[in-house]
């Protein structure tokens, strides 16, 4: 069993920016703590981010125009910013595999474990965990590392992750306690 990290639209519109959250911002201490305990294990770290096309993007008929490429909202938070050797992808829907190169990359470095972070629960976090099951990844949710918009919309969204998908669901403390392949 291999394992990779993959940080789903950590990124500052959805932090502080357009869709600023205080659930956003709490998560980014558990999220830093865990990254940093991936390098030490030398496991891969993919960050997916948001970067839509102004003007183009079929989810600004949805949501205010955010996370458009080459902005400030698109960067990833500077506490999580990525290292030397980590992974970044640019997506432009809610999934991280939706045309991008994420499963090419996991499957060069023979990952089939998934340890899934960031925002939001429900949206991009669960879209990506449907598509990771379905390309048959075995999926890990820490729980203190993702976050919805409230405390309903996450416990459903978990719920969902795991009776749908078979996640692990867990936390931050436990993840800390394993070693990693």
């Amino acid at each position: 069993m291999k394992t990779a990290v993959v940080v789903v639209d950590m990124i500052n519109d959805f932090v502080t920016g357009v869709f600023k959250s205080e659930r956003a911002e709490k998560i980014v201490p558990n999220v830093k703590l865990l990254l940093d305990s991936a390098r030490k294990q030398r496991m891969p770290i993919i960050y997916a981010s948001d970067a839509h096309v102004p003007d183009a993007d079929k989810e600004f008929r949805v949501w205010p125009p955010h996370a458009v490429a080459g902005t400030w909202g698109a960067q990833i938070v500077d506490e999580l910013k990525p290292a030397k050797g980590d992974y970044t992808i640019q997506k432009r829907v809610y999934s991280a595999f939706q045309k991008t190169d994420l499963d090419r990359i996991l499957r060069e470095l023979k990952v089939d474990t998934l340890i899934i972070v960031g925002l939001v629960t429900d949206i991009c976090v669960q879209h990506t965990a449907a598509d990771a099951f379905f390309r048959g990844y075995r999926i890990i949710i820490p729980q203190d590392c993702v976050e919805a918009s409230s405390a309903e919309v996450q416990k459903t969204a978990i719920d969902y992750m795991k009776k749908v998908y078979g996640s692990e669901i867990t936390n931050l403390k436990e993840i800390m306690k394993r070693k990693w392949s």
